[in-house]
């Protein structure tokens, strides 16, 4: 049945490409790819609100932040023993940085079980209360869904890309109904490269996710900003941006202390106590850490500061500045915290929306400082959304996305010169420090992440070394006898002869010179470890293939021979054959689209 399935795809597929150019083809694709992603944006809101309803709207009694404790820590093992035990053949990976190395290194083959296991782990992390974000698990989910329609439709690897981009936008524009900021931010975090063909397929894809999610899920995310900025307000924007750039530094370190904290626990349900633990006390304490947070930032925007203290065990305090001012800052911190914890523990989500909050947070506690002391007065609302947008930028390294978010989402088209200034400078102090962002730093200092600038390497780490591998060479044990082996070697086309012992392990080389040097009849006695030469270097099959051709250099050599990972033979890389792989890729990215 299988076998008849992919059967009648190819044909379908052939007769396609005679009537339709991938151009147009990947638009129609890039539709359908729009509308299972605003689907799945519109489920994963659905259900995770519902369980946050479902947890919260039972209790209406005066100390029922109690069970904030214990939220967080039954929505990271649910979600940790889901994965283990659903997900046995795969491998479930969270956040964006596993999708960009998808791109870089995996061909973007998305594994499929993404496209729901996401929206299951996310909402049981955020439901009960992770201290995370919705939009990596869509986005990922959404790249899924364009990845399993373009291998379906036996696309390409650019043409795969483009979908999974495509769907990457579309889960970002379903989130949060803005398709700009679905397009900008695929172009800013996935695409290694970016065309101006491309980028229909993305506003396409877009833009039916935005209606499609708007058709199922249609809740307001945020109060809608109408006033302007002034001019006198100018240097507090400033100074709003350089608190966010130097807090995202913080950030970065805070995190990377963290998930190294977690890594040395080896055992996944240690981690879960661990973690829910430290999670419930800090929802426990402040309560506006529970789930993504954005009901925070909506209460503000609409005046409502004493809410940041509701169901706390400072409630009672709400109506004091200072209690206020400083219980923002501390949250801000507490968030940052929270939210790491959270994915270091087990959880799924991702670092988006907590961005935005503490972005939101810090603008809030900088222009409601600013008015109590009677230094000026600015418009709290403006500087909330001014913080999420430099937050963004600063954290991802994705400006252009944090401004059209931003603008989109709050209808704050008339702060564009705040959020662009906010958004640049926050982005410059931690570009200053961060060459990578924080979702692309753990491949870069791995190697294996595509980079526009170098070309070479993107194409390089596209191409695989077990599939260049020779293995038609003879291969001699070191202790045959030349004479025994005389008659293959003389019939072999190949002038290198592997060398192995016991187990294949690699011993060296012999070269048919030596040989012929000798003398064919005076090999009587010759044993193959007479000649056996070390070899001038060797590969091991996981090697990049950057990391080949730099071996072939250093030794000046046009060819290697390569292990496994126990040092056993397995054949020889040349570059004849690199440098052909690498001529076929370049050239099926120039008829790209065509």
């Amino acid at each position: 049945m299988y076998v008849r399935l992919v059967n009648y795809v190819d044909a379908i597929n052939q007769y396609r490409k005679t009537k339709i150019s991938n151009r147009n083809f990947l638009v129609i694709a890039a539709l359908i790819v729009g509308i299972l992603a605003g689907l799945a944006a519109s489920l994963l809101k659905a259900i995770t609100h519902h369980i946050e309803d479902f947890l919260q709207s039972g209790f209406h009694w005066q100390y029922k932040y109690y069970l904030y404790f214990f939220f967080p820590f039954i929505g990271i093992l649910l979600s940790v023993m889901y994965v283990r035990r659903f997900i046995r053949k795969g491998k479930f990976e969270t956040g964006l940085t596993p999708l960009i190395y998808t791109i870089s290194r995996k061909s973007s083959k998305v594994e499929p079980h993404n496209i729901y296991s996401q929206i299951i782990t996310a909402a049981l992390t955020v439901g009960f209360g992770g201290s995370t974000g919705l939009e990596a698990p869509i986005v990922t989910s959404g790249g899924g869904i364009g990845s399993v329609v373009g291998r379906f439709l036996g696309l390409s690897y650019r043409e795969t890309t483009m979908l999974l981009a495509c769907g990457a936008a579309a889960g970002i524009a379903g989130a949060f109904y803005s398709p700009i900021a679905g397009i900008v931010f695929a172009i800013e975090i996935l695409l290694p490269e970016f065309t101006i063909p491309a980028f229909i397929p993305l506003l396409l894809a877009s833009a039916t996710a935005a209606v499609v999610a708007r058709l199922f899920y249609n809740e307001q995310l945020f109060f809608l900003v109408t006033e302007g900025w002034k001019i006198d307000a100018l240097i507090y924007y400033v100074l709003l941006a350089l608190i966010i750039g130097f807090f995202s530094l913080y950030f970065t370190k805070v995190s990377a202390f963290i998930k190294s904290s977690f890594y040395k626990i080896k055992n996944p349900y240690k981690k879960v106590v661990i973690g829910g633990l430290m999670l419930g006390v800090l929802v426990f304490l402040f309560p506006t850490l529970y789930g993504e947070g954005y009901i925070t930032i909506k209460n503000l925007l609409g005046g409502n500061y004493a809410s940041l203290l509701t169901n706390s065990i400072f409630s009672d305090y709400s109506n004091l500045p200072w209690v206020i001012i400083l219980f923002t800052v501390v949250t801000v911190f507490a968030k940052s915290a929270a939210t790491l914890i959270t994915l270091s523990a087990g959880g799924n989500g991702g670092i988006f929306a907590p961005s935005l909050i503490m972005g939101g947070l810090m603008g809030f506690s900088l222009a409601f400082t600013i008015n109590t002391l009677g230094i000026a007065h600015l418009n709290v609302a403006n500087f909330i959304v001014a913080g999420m947008a430099g937050s963004l930028s600063a954290v991802m390294h994705a400006p252009l996305t944090g401004i059209f978010l931003i603008a989109e989402i709050t209808g704050g088209y008339v702060l564009m010169v705040p959020l662009m200034i906010v958004s640049a400078i926050s982005y410059l102090i931690n570009r200053g420090k961060n060459k990578y962002s924080i979702y692309t730093k753990p491949l870069a200092e791995r190697g294996e992440l595509s980079s526009l600038e170098d070309k070479d390497t993107t194409v390089l780490n596209m191409m695989k070394l077990r599939h260049l591998v020779e293995k038609d060479y003879l291969v001699l044990q070191d202790d045959d006898l030349i004479a025994e082996r005389l008659s293959e070697i003389l019939q072999s086309k190949r002038n290198i002869f592997p060398v192995i012992g016991d187990e294949q392990v690699f011993k060296g080389l012999v070269y048919v010179e030596d040989i012929l040097k000798k003398g064919v009849g005076h090999t009587e006695g010759l044993s193959v470890n007479d000649l056996m030469q070390a070899a001038p270097g060797t590969v091991t099959i996981s090697d990049p293939l950057k990391t080949v051709l730099e071996k072939m250099e250093k030794e000046n050599v046009w060819l290697l021979p390569v292990l496994n990972e126990y040092g056993s033979y397995i054949g020889f890389v040349s570059k004849t054959a690199i440098f052909n792989k690498y001529r076929a890729l370049l050239s099926r990215q120039a008829d790209y689209m065509e």
